[in-house]
């Protein structure tokens, strides 16, 4: 007997490790402030390139920012950055792993004032996730009203790398808005 192959969203099918994402990640809620600011950094790294590229990094990211732990981070001194830029497991740019730093101290302090990040960043979507009715890729927008307010707060906040355009991808990546197209066996999870 043959097994119907899931229907999955067109942009994850380039290679395993992306199918993968899609399917046990991409879309996801998420409510661990660790996880958004890993998702932080890695789209703020992905800033001008494909998203293949930062997932095939992902592990040097991991190694090189300690496991996305904002406290360590924060403390990243200008030898340990200096350092950084040496890996050729992530992708070289000094503004971005500059901003990665500052991001954490922002992040911190977002922490501080909401509690969590989670909390400061589930009030743009009033809580839940935003859900799209796609059923083209083409439909989907690059950047929302929402992801337009957040990524203005963040930047009021000193953030750098954080975009619209960025941080609507951090909105899909952590669930906040589900932009599974219809057809897609993840939609409806």
């Amino acid at each position: 007997m043959m097994t119907k192959e899931k229907i999955r969203c067109p942009w994850c099918l380039k290679f395993e490790e992306y199918i993968d994402y899609h399917d046990n990640e991409w879309g996801r809620p998420v409510h661990d402030d660790q996880t958004h600011f890993e998702f932080l950094i890695l789209e703020g790294a992905q800033a001008g390139l494909s998203w293949s590229t930062i997932l095939k990094k992902r592990s040097g990211y991991r190694k090189a920012f300690a496991d996305f732990d904002p406290f360590k981070v924060s403390r990243f001194t200008p030898a340990r950055i200096e350092k950084i830029l040496l890996d050729p497991g992530i992708v070289r740019n000094r503004l971005k792993v500059n901003s990665a730093v500052n991001n954490a101290k922002r992040f911190l302090e977002v922490q501080k004032e909401f509690g969590s990040f989670d909390s400061y960043i589930w009030s743009f979507v009033k809580g839940k996730p935003i859900i799209n009715k796609w059923k083209t890729l083409k439909e989907i927008p690059a950047t929302t009203k929402e992801s337009d307010a957040l990524s203005k707060d963040l930047i009021k906040r000193g953030f750098k790398f954080v975009g619209s355009t960025v941080i609507y991808a951090h909105m899909q990546a952590c669930g906040l808005v589900n932009d599974h197209l219809v057809d897609c066996w993840r939609y409806k999870q």
